[in-house]
């Protein structure tokens, strides 16, 4: 069984790849057969190697590769080669790794049936090339990231998996508090669910549990900021300064984010994997990482040291009384949204 599971929508992607496992039996027999590649880094014949390994006191093998899919973005369909599929397969190099894994389509269907291959990996666009290849072999699964009425809907539906209900109002407070944030939001509906003992979970409940979501509120401000979202960014600020939050600390928030996103642009400079990046910025979880990552793509090295110039002056301006806390950093968030 092959799986392709990619899209923004992380949170998700990994509850499906724990319901895979869940299905492979006792998870500790499956540890021991469980291969894990990066995709940036993998060969095809290692890759094809590991597949065709038998599991070892267990029933199945569970091989996971993540962000090969991204290696092929580059590749994506010019005008030129808009014709087809035949012209596009032409278009690849002869010599060079992307020729290496030209044969993929044609052994992937040899893999023994105890075999589960997953393909994981961040958005991508729908012409990628080894996407449009695995397809025809795999159960594809895209995860979109969740806004709006899709994001109410995933609430409602979450708490109701957890065997409790939502009024339509408490379910919009929720979302204002943990943003769209699925890590948070899942946390705080089990505190929720648990709460509210069976009672139709309202907008007071909220108020009085989800503490935890309102701190989480600088988190989905400075993701809001940093990919320019204003629409997000500038309400969030407001409720905060509102709440009481003090805008030095939401500007070393800021700073925090912006100095990280540096750290990771360098790093990328550098040609370091992602496991090295890991290791050498000493980031444990999988959602920080990809964030920074994703978020490091859309700015050069120089508009990152601009935007810290920025918010040097801002914090210059407030110390030194020129500007008032919220208005400076009203027009903070306005410049770097823009």
């Amino acid at each position: 069984m092959i799986y392709v599971l990619y899209g923004h929508d992380e949170f998700s992607l990994k509850e499906e790849l724990n319901r895979i496992k869940d299905e492979l039996g006792d998870r500790e027999a499956l540890a021991t057969n469980t291969t894990e590649f990066d995709g940036k880094q993998v060969a095809p014949g290692q890759l094809l190697d590991a597949c065709k390994a038998m599991p070892f006191l267990g029933t199945h093998r569970l091989v996971i590769v993540d962000g090969l899919l991204s290696r092929f973005e580059k590749g994506a369909r010019t005008a030129k080669e808009s014709d087809g599929d035949e012209e596009q397969e032409k278009s690849l190099p002869k010599k060079g790794w992307r020729a290496e894994w030209g044969e993929l389509k044609q052994s992937l269907p040899g893999i023994p049936p105890t075999t589960v291959l997953v393909f994981t990996d961040g958005a991508v666009r729908k012409d990628n090339l080894l996407l449009k290849r695995l397809a025809p072999l795999a159960t594809v699964r895209e995860y979109a990231e969740l806004k709006g009425a899709a994001l109410g809907e995933w609430i409602r539906n979450r708490i109701k998996l957890g065997g409790g209900v939502i009024s339509p109002e408490a379910a919009r407070m929720l979302a204002t508090y943990a943003g769209d944030n699925l890590w948070v939001l899942a946390g705080e509906i089990d505190k929720l669910i648990l709460y509210c003992a069976g009672k139709r979970i309202e907008e007071k409940d909220v108020k009085e549990v989800v503490s935890y979501a309102r701190e989480a509120n600088i988190f989905t401000m400075v993701d809001a900021l940093i990919e320019g979202r204003s629409a997000t960014a500038v309400p969030l600020l407001q409720q905060m300064l509102d709440e009481g939050a003090a805008a030095p600390y939401i500007l070393f928030m800021i700073t925090r984010q912006v100095r990280l996103l540096v750290e990771v642009k360098d790093l990328v400079n550098q040609k370091c994997s992602r496991i090295e990046i890991r290791k050498r910025m000493g980031i444990t979880s999988d959602f920080v990482l990809n964030k920074a990552l994703e978020q490091s793509r859309s700015y050069s090295m120089e508009r990152l040291e601009q935007i810290y110039r920025k918010i040097l002056e801002t914090d210059i301006s407030i110390k030194q009384g020129i500007w008032k806390g919220d208005l400076a950093l009203d027009l903070l968030v306005a410049e770097l949204c823009v």
